[in-house]
């Protein structure tokens, strides 16, 4: 099982159902020292979900006043693949340190 943090659209039960097939089981958590930043997406893959033009990326600031609130899911590794290509093609997936101590994957604009 791995830990997947999500700050965005991977929140939405719809989004889950449609990429995972299942609700995603998961706890609120945050990213400490980010802050999230909205930006413009241009994919149109992307925008034919139905997600939004303008979505949320997390943004490194390395001070300990910021933090991005969400929720920490646990996925497999094959579900983790799924949200690779759901996300848009100028994101990219890093592992973090959660406020709550574990590891988890998130998405980041590059």
């Amino acid at each position: 099982m791995e830990y997947l943090f999500s700050y965005g659209t991977l929140q939405r039960e719809k989004v889950q159902l449609d990429l995972f097939g299942r609700r995603l089981a998961g706890t609120k958590d945050a990213l400490p020292r980010y802050k999230a930043r909205e930006i413009e997406i241009t994919d149109e893959a992307f925008l034919a979900k139905g997600d939004g033009k303008y979505q949320l990326i997390a943004e490194l600031t390395n001070d300990n006043n910021d933090s991005i609130k969400g929720m920490v899911f646990e996925v497999s590794e094959e579900e983790l693949l799924h949200a690779d290509q759901y996300e848009p093609p100028n994101y990219r997936r890093i592992k973090v340190d959660l406020a709550s101590g574990k590891k988890a994957w998130i998405y980041m604009a590059v």
